[in-house]
């Protein structure tokens, strides 16, 4: 299938790799797999079970999916990164800035066990053997490897998690956690809806202006009017790599998705392009 890119926000290079195994299409981060020590990916529509508007690699079990077809849909996710269902642990995502510390004792939930947790947009850990796994359909994968203390962190950021700083929010949680710094990161902010395709309010627009204030000119481009106002569009690949950078990774550590979800709907899930008919991609990120 031809799928149409974007250049990067740092670079004019395509920065994600396309790969097949057993038939599933997913999609894999160079800067990530340069540090050799994690397993990851970012799965497309190919290569699942699932029907109709969910077609076909749907990883959400609340939007009306048969559990059977997404359960099929996560042994062939676990059998790529080589774990078992049951080390899956799954955010609780409600648009928020809360990280949870994942351990054993949380492995299987959201999968083979309920969650016992709520409100939950990122995850961290240090233990090996743990597959972090998050979930989009135009919100933005923010992918995050410690590489000296061996530690990892993936979040979940819409428009209202990167307002908030949610890369940031995740780098303090490791920090905490594990002594991450900034400078030990290699971080990919993965696909999602781009500038071109995200049209927001004024109500919107606001809040990053006041929260970017230095790079708001280049986040934000003016629409013109509507009916509900002015509208600009908001560009959140560009948002989150100055959020990263703020907070001190170095910008060659930062890589950018160059592929948008409602660029391409018959590829990647989008609640935009699908008027909210649809399923989940997922993303997951674990130590080897």
């Amino acid at each position: 299938m031809e799928i149409r890119r974007k250049r990067a926000v740092e670079a004019g290079e395509e920065v994600l790799k396309r790969n097949v195994s057993g038939g599933m299409e997913y999609l894999t981060f160079p800067v990530l797999e340069k540090t050799g020590m994690v397993r990851h990916f970012f799965s497309t529509r190919l290569g699942g079970v699932s029907e109709g508007m969910f077609s076909s690699l749907n990883f959400s079990y609340t939007r009306g999916d048969r559990k059977e077809a997404v359960d099929e849909n996560f042994r062939r996710a676990a059998r790529v990164l080589g774990c078992g269902v049951g080390d899956f642990v799954c955010a609780d995502q409600t648009h928020t800035t809360n990280v949870r510390k994942v351990t054993g004792a949380d492995r299987g939930k959201g999968v083979t066990v309920p969650k016992d947790y709520q409100d939950v947009d990122g995850l961290i850990t240090n233990e090996k053997g743990l597959v972090l796994a998050t979930f989009y359909a135009d919100c933005v994968p923010l992918f995050v490897v410690d590489v000296r203390n061996r530690a990892i962190g993936l979040s979940h950021s819409g428009w209202r998690g990167t307002v908030g700083r949610m890369g940031a929010c995740t780098l303090a949680a490791m920090k905490e956690a594990y002594g991450t710094g900034p400078e030990d990161v290699a971080v990919a902010v993965g696909p999602s809806i781009c500038r071109d395709c995200y049209e927001v309010g004024s109500d919107v627009a606001d809040r990053f202006a006041e929260g970017f204030p230095g790079a708001a000119d280049e986040i934000l481009v003016p629409k013109g009017g509507g009916k509900g106002g002015k509208k600009y569009l908001l560009d959140l690949w560009k948002a989150n790599f100055y959020v990263f950078r703020e907070a001190g990774v170095p910008e060659e550590r930062i890589q950018v998705t160059d592929i948008c979800t409602c660029c391409n709907p018959d590829y990647l899930f989008s609640h935009r392009a699908s008027h909210g008919k649809r399923g989940n991609m997922g993303a997951f990120l674990a130590l080897a």
